[in-house]
């Protein structure tokens, strides 16, 4: 549709752009940014006390299609990524089967594409079966459209193996992110290795775990000199190792995710498997450590590792309960009022690691509202406030430790290819109520 969105605050830093502007939209496209573009002849709508953004761009998602549709399909996961702000997912590839085939891909692509909401990318497999043994067909991934390689949810253990991967990815011009664990050091633990851990009595996960890889994909990265990027990092000691790395001028990308940057270990309370996840939630000083890394751009992406599990799954003891949280939903508005209002990022150090970075690691057309680029676009309401409650998720899933608490910052509306999904928390195709959008819109006389 053509539109122009009027009256807001614009931020986007990949074009420099922060403060007033009106963004004039014709068919799929953004046309023109401007303070003041005059008297044009399109509906309107004004944006008076909101801010406009570029879709939020998650490039850590597990959508669960095909295998585990009970809890999440590729449909509902992008309608809670459009509730979300989010307009581009990466989908992992611990699928059942594992996307570690071109089939896999398509079949993830054309499910995306029958959804029409958010769009999605998958990240292929690095090894056939998500095994650690044997690399996968990459060349055609890439082919089918894979734009990147993972076997999240599993480390790749074997050094030789690992090495190989980042090869073949570097030839293919796509990066390779890994899910940073010793398995040795943490095999059986599920919670941090910590006072609150140890009080529990619970198998401890110790952050060497984490860290030990770290150390071994960034000297491997500084033989490869690919694109290596560490997923959520949790460790202060992994913190440090980016450090070095910077400084030694090894090329690496890094992510936190919305709960290790706000929570501890103390949030696990007693056995809540709501804040059960791997890597798991670590101390106050982790936690200080990768909020300092975000600012300074150590760590230079924010991802949820949105990770849906059924409700009697998550009922579970803590011990057989699986790992995993969801985020697509309330990533935004707890960065918001946890980071951006308490000061701990701007906006548009906000907007950067979760749209314009992202979208630059994977080269997606993404990140920005410049004349041309797609019409991609959040606009979020900074006073919205509400009280977080899985019952209004369009996830399948409700599996959030953030449950109860109240958030400023929401969006109210998420436009994909200049076609408006989400609009005052409706989603199109999932809300009875979604509005016919031109009802609402203003016209100029």
């Amino acid at each position: 549709m053509d539109l122009l969105l009027k009256g807001g605050v614009l931020h986007d830093p990949e074009n420099g752009w922060e403060g007033p502007a009106e963004v004039l939209i014709r068919g799929n496209k953004i046309e023109a940014v401007s303070l003041s573009l005059g008297p044009v002849d399109v509906p309107f709508w004004d944006l008076q006390g909101k801010i406009i953004l570029p879709g939020l761009v998650d490039m850590h998602v597990h959508l669960r299609e095909p295998g585990n549709e009970g809890k999440e399909t590729i449909a509902t996961g992008c309608a809670a990524a459009v509730a979300g702000g989010v307009t581009s997912i990466a989908c992992m590839p611990n699928t059942d089967p594992p996307a570690d085939n071109k089939e896999i891909i398509c079949y993830i692509k054309e499910r995306a594409k029958r959804a029409d909401l958010a769009k999605v990318y998958p990240i292929g497999a690095i090894t056939r079966g998500i095994k650690g043994k044997e690399i996968a067909p990459m060349w055609e991934m890439a082919q089918e459209g894979a734009k990147g390689f993972s076997d999240d949810g599993n480390p790749v253990s074997d050094s030789g193996v690992m090495l190989r991967a980042m090869q073949y990815a570097l030839n293919l011009g796509l990066p390779v992110i890994s899910h940073c664990e010793d398995l040795s050091l943490a095999a059986g633990g599920v919670v941090h290795a910590g006072n609150h851990g140890y009080r529990l009595g619970l198998p401890v996960i110790s952050p060497a775990s984490e860290a030990v890889m770290v150390a071994r994909d960034l000297l491997l990265q500084k033989e490869i000199k690919g694109k290596l990027h560490l997923a959520h990092l949790s460790a202060r000691e992994s913190v440090e190792l980016l450090r070095w790395a910077k400084g030694a001028g090894i090329s690496v990308s890094a992510e936190a995710t919305p709960h290790h940057l706000l929570l501890t270990e103390e949030a696990v309370g007693n056995f809540k498997t709501e804040a059960k996840m791997n890597p798991p939630l670590r101390t106050s000083a982790d936690r200080e450590a990768l909020q300092r890394a975000l600012k300074e751009g150590f760590i230079g992406v924010i991802a949820t590792d949105h990770a849906p599990h059924r409700l009697q799954e998550k009922e579970d003891d803590f011990l057989s309960a699986p790992f995993g949280v969801i985020g697509l939903e309330t990533a935004f508005p707890l960065l918001w009022t946890k980071m951006v209002e308490e000061g701990l990022l701007t906006v548009s150090e906000l907007v950067d690691r979760f749209s314009s970075a992202p979208a630059r690691l994977l080269d997606i057309p993404a990140g920005s509202l410049k004349p041309g680029a797609p019409a991609d676009i959040v606009v979020v309401d900074p006073q919205a406030e509400q009280v977080v409650s899985g019952e209004r998720f369009f996830s399948r899933s409700r599996n959030t430790p953030f449950e109860g608490w109240r958030l400023k910052g929401y969006p109210v509306m998420t436009m994909v290819d200049g076609d408006i999904k989400m609009w005052q928390g409706k989603v199109k195709g999932f809300s009875e109520d979604f509005p016919e959008i031109k009802s609402i819109l203003q016209t100029r006389r």
